[in-house]
């Protein structure tokens, strides 16, 4: 079964390929469908703009569609990250560096350095049914970038999850799969997977 990734997310695409690996699934990209513009993201939930990229992928390519929308919510910020978290502070134009370096310099003057990483994915099947997963991750935000960090992932060099001594990207991505918001979310998925289209190749 072919199975596009509505992302061009190259931090993203890693990590579902590793909790998807087995399953007789063939993941394509956007850009393998030469499908080079993407949906405004309007939606006032992470779920609600993860359906609307699943949507929106799905249209274009007529194919089984995943797009997930995640980001983190930090208590000392109130509700200036969350659905905004790429497109706050710095703005969705800029480098990672630039990014993380805003978040950083912000999260100095905050003593609560408590954060939960919340991905919503939906997945939309070949007839056209919509499904969505849900991952959440509770822990602590740390003073400094403690490991480098896949692209497009910068926060996940300073999150620190509870029950771990070790950021997210000084994890192994089977590490981080296991307990990440997004490995939560895609494992569901993935055992849904496994009940709707088997375990055959031949799919």
């Amino acid at each position: 079964m072919q199975l596009l990734i509505g992302t061009n997310n190259d931090g993203k695409v890693i990590e579902i390929r590793q909790v998807l690996n087995g399953l007789p699934v063939s993941i394509v990209l956007p850009a393998d469908l030469k499908i080079q513009t993407a949906p405004v993201e309007s939606g006032d939930t992470f779920e609600e703009n993860a359906l609307l990229k699943a949507r929106y992928f799905f249209q274009k390519s007529k194919l089984p569609t995943l797009a997930d929308d995640s980001g983190i919510i930090v208590e000392a910020l109130a509700d200036e990250l969350g659905i905004h978290t790429r497109r706050w502070g710095a703005g969705p134009q800029a480098s990672d560096e630039e990014w993380i370096e805003h978040f950083l310099e912000r999260m100095k003057k905050e003593k609560n350095k408590r954060a939960r990483f919340v991905c919503a994915l939906a997945y939309i099947d070949a007839a056209g049914i919509t499904y969505t997963f849900e991952g959440v991750c509770e822990g602590i935000i740390t003073p400094r970038l403690e490991a480098d960090y896949l692209p497009g992932l910068p926060i996940s060099a300073c999150f620190r999850p509870d029950g771990f001594d070790r950021v997210y990207s000084a994890m192994t991505i089977e590490q981080k799969n296991s307990t990440s918001h997004r490995g939560r979310a895609v494992h569901k998925l993935a055992d849904h997977l496994r009940k709707t289209i088997g375990n055959s190749a031949d799919m």
